[in-house]
């Protein structure tokens, strides 16, 4: 079975790191608050418990994304009620015990391997909540045979890449696409979807960085990789949120939202601020 294409479908930081994840902290929408009235469902936002999925597994304690609290916990009663998680895991945050115990659950529905990931899709989360919540701002990944320039992604990559390119004056090449671990420089970051390197060979610095820019406005998490970084000059991004993404990948979302670089030594973001965007991810950029 395939979640996302069915149609239903590094850390904690350092203290210095906690003000940049203050400012990007998102808030809770209007509107998704769980249920109040007699007899109503609660609803849960798929779009905030994917963020938490990413963010919170990598942290050392059990600190709660802003805004998305409420959305995990009732996803997590829900796993309690079907005796796949503990009741002292039951607080909120996205960690390993909810991310192997949603990985159960997609087990007992028939799914395996990039489906049994841990990470919501729509239609595990939908039958999660049956009887319990309903499910709001569902998030797909699409066909993950889709392509952009030649190269495999999925189809909400595809979109993403087409929507960031009409922004530039200049095509985006990519020299890799998703689902793909033929490249062991990679470290398991496009074994899933949503995550692409680009080519920036024949762009200025200026254009590089703008290229940055634009990918970051409509929902990636990119970051412009140079020689100083030990690799060739490349746009290394990643699509927030994509419910196909690998674990390694997903840490690299952890690392963004707290302004830093993505990589092992977990160094600051070096964009220059005229390049950065408030973070998003493909579907709320949809709505703006």
């Amino acid at each position: 079975m395939n979640q996302s294409s069915d149609g239903y479908s590094r850390r904690w930081l350092l203290t210095r790191g906690a003000a940049a994840g203050a400012a990007l902290a998102v808030p809770a929408l209007a509107g998704t608050q769980l249920a109040s009235a007699v007899g109503a469902l609660a609803t849960v936002d798929m779009e905030l418990v994917l963020l938490a999925c990413q963010v919170d597994p990598p942290k050392p304690d059990t600190g709660l994304t802003p805004g998305c609290e409420t959305h995990v916990r009732a996803v997590e009663q829900a796993l309690q009620a079907k005796g796949l998680l503990s009741a002292g895991s039951v607080d909120g945050h996205y960690g390993t015990a909810t991310l192997d115990a949603y990985a159960a659950w997609q087990r007992s529905l028939g799914y395996s391997g990039i489906d049994a990931n841990g990470v919501p899709g729509r239609t595990s989360l939908t039958q999660l909540g049956s009887g319990r919540f309903d499910v709001i701002r569902t998030v797909t990944a699409g066909s993950r045979t889709d392509s952009y320039g030649g190269k495999r992604v999925n189809t909400r990559t595809a979109n993403m890449l087409r929507a960031a390119d009409g922004m530039l004056s200049w095509s985006i090449t990519l020299t890799q696409g998703s689902y793909t671990s033929s490249n062991p420089d990679s470290a398991g970051t496009h074994d899933g979807g949503g995550v692409v390197d680009i080519s920036v060979s024949s762009m200025t610095t200026t254009q590089r960085w703008q290229t940055v820019r634009a990918l970051r406005t409509v929902g990636f998490a990119a970051w412009l990789r140079t020689p100083s970084d030990g690799f060739a000059y490349h746009i290394h991004a990643n699509g927030i949120s994509d419910p196909d993404m690998s674990r390694a990948a997903r840490n690299q979302v952890n690392d963004y939202y707290y302004g830093r670089n993505g990589l092992a030594n977990n160094a600051a973001d070096n964009t220059p601020e005229a390049y950065r965007v408030a973070l998003t991810w493909w579907e709320k950029y949809q709505r703006s």
